[in-house]
């Protein structure tokens, strides 16, 4: 089997560590994957240079000439099966293959891995009439595109899946060295990038209650994006600077996950959310909102707290009660991995992704 991937995105999200996962564990059990991403994006840099890695990434969602550059690379090709992992992907290679017009047309498949609704434009209405197969990552996004007007026949649920024994093994980054926290403070983190559906200006009301009670707590924010200017003033706002660190894009975000003490997750609405599966793996207890499929990742009161979206003063009771009990920490912790290794693995990603495509090309 040969599958022809493609994802634009320019930064490092939890899309384009996916697309990698998903990309390597294919090669791993045997089929061909070859990769378009963008020529100055981390998903390419991360990549094995050759001749399956394609750097190209459009302007827009209408771009004739990237659209014409990508229909040359699937008639050079002829892969089996075209996977869109983003909108913009989406529109490229719908655009490709009305120019190219192979015989056989592969099957063109989106994953969806977000909550908004799809887009309502012509165009976007015309684009999304070319998939044969949408790829949601959880029950609410199937439902979701259901009740956009996608037939079920063409949704099927493939849960996302993180490289779970190798976090496992990753040693622990000292999280109190690399923020000059004092030693014995328990450090809270969060791995997100900095945009509105994240729920940072939440989290740091949670963080101004959690201090008053647990005045040695910390919190970490991993991350970088629109709002980074606008959380440092409410950090300072709220009289937070010794407690509230915003550390930006770290490439050892994985690391830092395995050294934090508890994880937070404050989105408003949300996927599946790859940087709570990560802390999952990394056996971390975690207090996180209802948004979107996280109520599906998580068991509460077993791997964790759920809490309403937008609402700190919950958020910052279960994490001071998580905080005042390490050893319901540890507990919930070991659960949580247990269920990242029952549900959520890249190997169960990749063999249920590979699945999809022998059921379209048979």
């Amino acid at each position: 089997m040969f599958s022809l991937h493609i994802d634009t995105g320019r930064g490092w999200r939890g899309g384009q560590s996916l697309v990698l996962h998903t990309v390597l564990g294919l090669r791993a059990i045997g089929h061909r994957a070859a990769l378009v991403a963008h020529p100055d994006g981390e998903l390419r840099r991360r990549m094995s240079e050759g001749l399956d890695l394609i750097p190209l990434a459009p302007r827009g969602e209408v771009d004739l000439a990237t659209a014409w550059r990508l229909s040359r690379v699937v008639k050079r090709l002829t892969p089996d099966v075209i996977h869109a992992h983003d909108p913009l992907a989406v529109a490229m290679a719908s655009t490709a293959l009305s120019i190219a017009s192979p015989s056989p047309k592969p099957p063109l498949i989106a994953s969806r891995r977000i909550a908004p609704p799809l887009a309502r434009n012509s165009f976007s209405r015309w684009k999304y009439s070319q998939i044969d197969c949408f790829i949601a990552n959880s029950i609410v996004i199937r439902d979701r595109l259901a009740a956009e007007g996608i037939p079920h026949a063409r949704i099927t649920i493939v849960n996302e899946g993180v490289d779970v024994e190798r976090i496992v093994r990753m040693s622990a980054a000292n999280v109190h060295a690399a923020f000059y926290l004092p030693i014995h403070a328990p450090v809270i983190g969060n791995v997100a990038a900095l945009v509105p559906h994240k729920g940072h200006h939440h989290l740091i009301d949670a963080a101004a209650l959690v201090v008053r009670e647990v005045p040695d707590a910390r919190f970490v924010i991993v991350g970088d994006g629109e709002l980074r200017e606008a959380l440092e003033k409410h950090v300072r706002d709220k009289h937070l600077e010794r407690h509230v660190f915003l550390a930006g894009f770290r490439t050892d975000a994985l690391e830092l996950t395995k050294g934090f003490d508890l994880f937070a997750m404050s989105s408003v609405t949300e996927g599946m959310c790859a940087a709570l599966l990560d802390a999952m793996a990394a056996a971390k207890a975690a207090v996180a909102t209802t948004a979107g499929a996280i109520s599906e990742v998580m068991v509460d009161g077993e791997t964790g707290f759920l809490v309403p979206p937008r609402d700190h003063v919950a958020m910052a009771e279960r994490l001071v009660v998580l905080l005042r009990d390490p050893d319901l920490r540890t507990r919930m912790g070991e659960a949580a991995l247990q269920r990242a290794r029952e549900r959520f693995t890249v190997e169960r990603m990749v063999e249920e992704t590979a699945a999809v495509y022998e059921r379209l090309t048979v």
